[in-house]
Order: C-alpha cells, then sequence, then structure tokens
C-alpha cells in the first residue's frame, strides 16, 4: 500500500475544475456519487471563472480510504469535461 498523509475516515475537500457547461456539475456530482453515495449537492460548492468560460467545484464529504480517493480521482480525470481536479 502506497504511504498517505491522510487518516481515515476524513472530511476531503475535493476540487474539480471543467467548461461551465450546463452538463458539467451534473456528469461530476454523478461520479463522486458512485464512489461517496452519502453525498449530496448541498455537499457542492461553485465559483466560476473570472470569464464564466470555467468552473470550479468543491465537493466535500467524508473519504474512507485512499483507494475510494484515488478511483474517484482517476474516474473524474477520465471525463472530457473536466480539466483538472486537486
Amino acid at each position: 500500500a502506497r504511504e498517505t498523509l491522510l487518516e481515515f475516515p476524513c472530511v476531503f475537500p475535493l476540487k474539480v475544475i471543467g467548461r461551465n457547461v450546463s452538463e458539467f456539475e451534473a456528469e461530476v456530482f454523478t461520479i463522486v456519487q458512485k464512489h461517496v453515495p452519502e453525498a449530496t449537492r448541498e455537499h457542492i460548492t461553485r465559483r466560476p471563472s473570472a470569464g464564466n468560460k470555467y468552473l470550479a467545484l468543491t465537493v466535500t464529504f467524508v473519504a474512507d480510504s485512499q483507494g475510494q480517493l484515488d478511483e474517484l480521482y482517476l474516474e473524474l480525470n477520465r471525463h472530457e469535461l473536466v480539466l483538472l481536479t486537486l
């Protein structure tokens, strides 16, 4: 297993940046819910970029394991609307 600085379970703020198109938030939420079934839309904060071209979403949830986070990042990063995850 890989070394991790996080202790699980922990509250984890996941940042996802993508194009500010209507389906971006819905697609991200669908992927998050697959890995974090208890996540709700109330856990999402949104910040559009200055030019409104991009949207930064922060989804805060309780992460159970490094594996859960790795799988979530992998799936998000494979999505064509996602530009960056932090």
